[in-house]
């Protein structure tokens, strides 16, 4: 398939991931309801919390891995397209393209996140980390200062990608691939929404980052540096120790009784 419609497909499957997985913790995360059949002013939770958001960023990138995996082998993320260079799995003339697409889709779902939030006279973007954003410092869900999110950037990144090459190797199981991969981003996601809201991706951090203010945007610098770098690094381990060249053996011609 041409580069053209492979980006468009990350363009969506990117849009579709910060939708639905900074979507679910803007909307849905803390949301409570009114009972007026409890008493006045009674509120109860309705909300996902921590492992709701969890498992909404892994339902975004299992789904998309179906929909788009055969088109443009849905990366979504800019730090998954540079560990799958770093493994010889993806032409690095193409790195910029699909970087771009994926970008574009990140800031477009966040803009439709924004637009949705506004319509609550609730809706602050002044909190720690407005429109899910991720950061350190004063911004970390936590408190986690700049070299705990580092480290946690390039340790949960590093595990994505090996999770990504090991599922999609060739001597692995096709089919169960996108599961192993979105609850792979789960788990991530339960380990480190405390330190870092959770990136480990630098468009799904870029996107939100847009619309939240300066102080925000000043450090989404660590959620790309951070995320390439445990990618890289995953990409290259895996090539060097687990990678195999699979030897295909030709057909046996049956001699003639």
């Amino acid at each position: 398939m041409n580069l053209t419609k492979r980006c468009i497909a990350e363009f969506i499957g990117t849009f579709w991931l910060v939708l639905g997985g900074c979507g679910s913790a803007v909307l849905s995360a803390a949301y409570t309801a009114d009972s007026s059949t409890i008493g006045v002013n009674t509120a109860f939770p309705l909300g996902i919390g921590f492992v709701g958001v969890s498992l909404a960023f892994g339902l975004t990138v299992l789904t998309m891995a179906y929909a788009i995996g055969h088109i443009s082998g849905c990366h979504l993320n800019p730090a998954v397209s540079f560990g799958l260079w770093a493994s010889k799995r993806f032409p690095g003339s193409e790195l910029l393209p699909y970087i771009i697409a994926q970008v574009i889709g990140a800031i477009v779902g966040a803009g439709v996140v924004y637009l949705i939030a506004i319509g609550n006279s609730n809706f602050t973007l002044t909190g720690s980390n407005p429109l899910a954003t991720n950061g350190f410092g004063v911004h970390s869900p936590g408190g986690y200062n700049l070299f705990a999110a580092f480290i946690t950037e390039v340790v949960m990144t590093f595990m994505f990608l090996m999770i990504i090459l090991g599922a999609t190797d060739s001597r692995a199981p096709k089919a169960l691939a996108p599961v192993a991969i979105g609850f792979g981003l789960t788990l991530i996601h339960l380990i480190s929404i405390p330190v870092t809201n959770t990136s480990v991706n630098p468009a799904r951090s870029f996107g939100p980052a847009i619309f939240a203010g300066r102080a925000l945007f000043g450090q989404v610098w660590l959620f790309w540096v951070a995320p390439i770098l445990g990618a890289l690094l995953a990409g290259w381990l895996y090539l060097s120790i687990f990678s195999e060249t699979v030897v295909e053996e030709p057909p046996r011609v049956r001699e003639p009784v």
